[in-house]
């Protein structure tokens, strides 16, 4: 043996040994996760207001996970788990007087819009998400249910051994079949970040201004927009006129489930794609604005990616024309008064309908954004010379948020920001 190769090496080892620590572990696949791995996701998240919402069986690997969403956003992040409060996990008639200090501390990190907050809780009653999602709703948090990974999640006899509560077998088992079935959405979707809903408002409140100040489109204003203008000397406000506007978090809806009673509900949510990109940050392209006498909205170019996700029945004017899978893909901006946010993305297909046909509208002109297009009876489009990259999340939405009229709609600086949910 050459001793004095060995002394040289003996200080040496342990500099490899360190090194060969300090590099980051690989996260073991129960805690793989966009918003913990994804880069893309993570920035999203970071301009976003989100709620994450556990939902599992005591002992199934909720707590851990809270933690590690906590080491990933550090700063911005709050943890509230029901455990702190010893709310013990049962079957019951009525959610529990011990959830309103929870609520509050809930409520507190909400008012002061910390980034990311997470409830971690067995959450296995309806009405008790039903809670959560309100009060997301009010404070305009984007909601992402998230279940562990574990292989033991749903293994009675391996949770009664790690479940803090003691819980025996029998009562995880009285649990279980609340937690079986997916909890779906009001409707799934891509939800804008926070910067990025804020950025394609003030992009679709410089389109309306430009519009109305535009000569052929006044001259023909009062015969589509009549709402829109009460003396013909006064300036045109059509953010008075499309007085219904969104929530606070701008979306793109992909498929409408209405919490699994919706026909394909099921079959859309099991979609291995649909699985996979949940709570995954994409980029959408905005190709265009548009504006009827019904609706005001931007117009998406989905990706070969993002049409996976895309179902294949949604691009049908009524009673069956089809159009190109992905036509229908669409931001609602705002909406006139008595008109539903589903109406925008109708309204989209028509413009489709009629380029399908040929006609692709009469160029008016150029704008500071782009080209200005009439299609006639009031519907109007600016193709952006510069198309617009948004941040979003495809996720679900659970709150039952309808658009509803704004208050102040008419003030300057006061369009197309967000409005209350009720």
């Amino acid at each position: 043996m050459n001793r004095g190769f060995a002394r040289k090496s003996h200080t040496f080892l342990p500099k490899i040994f360190r090194k060969m620590s300090s590099q980051p572990k690989e996260r073991p696949e129960s805690l793989q996760f966009p918003f913990l791995d994804d880069d893309e996701t993570i920035t999203t998240v970071r301009e976003s207001k989100t709620l994450f919402v556990l939902r599992g069986l005591p002992g199934s690997g909720k707590s851990t996970l809270a933690q590690a969403i906590q080491d990933r956003y550090k700063d911005i992040c709050k943890v509230v788990s029901a455990d702190n409060y010893k709310i013990t996990p049962a079957i019951r008639s009525a959610i529990p007087e011990d959830y309103s200090k929870v609520d509050e501390d809930l409520v507190d990190y909400f008012k002061r819009d910390v980034g990311v907050v997470v409830m971690d809780d067995t959450h296995h009653e309806r009405e008790r998400l039903e809670q959560l999602f309100d009060m997301a709703d009010k404070y305009r948090y984007e909601v992402v249910i998230v279940e562990p990974k574990t292989p033991w999640k749903l293994d009675c006899l391996q949770l009664k051994d790690k479940n803090q509560w003691k819980l025996t077998a029998d009562e995880l088992k009285k649990l279980k079949p609340a937690l079986e079935k997916d909890f779906l959405p009001l409707y799934f979707g891509w939800f804008l970040s926070k910067r990025s809903s804020e950025n394609l408002r003030k992009t679709g409140q410089a389109f309306l201004d430009e519009l109305a100040s535009i000569k052929v489109f006044k001259k023909e204003s009062n015969k589509h927009f009549g709402g829109a203008i009460e003396d013909p000397k006064m300036k045109l406000d059509l953010t008075s006129y499309f007085v219904k506007r969104p929530p606070g978090v701008l979306h793109c809806t992909t498929k409408f489930t209405d919490f699994g009673k919706a026909p394909g509900s099921e079959d859309y949510a099991q979609q291995e794609a649909v699985k996979s990109s949940y709570g995954k940050a994409f980029f959408l392209t905005i190709s265009a604005l548009f504006i009827t006498p019904r609706t005001a909205g931007a117009r998406v170019e989905l990706n070969e990616q993002q049409l996976l996700l895309w179902p294949g029945d949604v691009d049908v004017i009524p009673p069956a024309t089809s159009l190109p899978k992905g036509s229908r893909a669409h931001v609602t901006l705002g909406c006139a008064s008595g008109i539903e946010a589903v109406q925008t993305g109708l309204d989209l297909l028509e413009f489709v309908k009629l380029e399908k046909a040929g006609n692709k509208g009469e160029e008016v002109g150029e704008t500071g954004g782009g080209k200005l297009l009439s299609y006639g009876n009031g519907m109007w489009m600016i193709l952006l010379s510069k198309k617009i990259e948004v941040r979003a999340i495809f996720g679900g939405y659970y709150g039952k948020g309808k658009l509803v009229p704004t208050q102040g709609g008419s003030k300057r600086g006061s369009p197309f920001n967000a409005c209350v949910i009720i």
